[in-house]
């Protein structure tokens, strides 16, 4: 991801409609690629997305 997309992702994700999953579908990039680059989603933005579970997981946290 670019720094810009970075900045828009972080931005996106403080409004609470916005699921990770739209973010990486409007930046086109995968959800993975968003969970690697905005490390507070896991501390800051509370639980994935229903959708996200997978990439929960993948992450190790168990879709927690």
């Amino acid at each position: 991801m670019t720094a810009e997309q970075i900045r828009q992702a972080r931005a996106m994700l403080t409004r609470p409609d916005d699921s990770v999953f739209s973010i990486a579908r409007l930046l086109r990039v995968s959800r993975s690629t968003i969970y690697k680059y905005v490390s507070e989603i896991g501390t800051g933005r509370g639980q994935p997305d229903a959708g996200d579970d997978r990439a929960a997981q993948a992450l190790g946290n168990g879709g927690q």
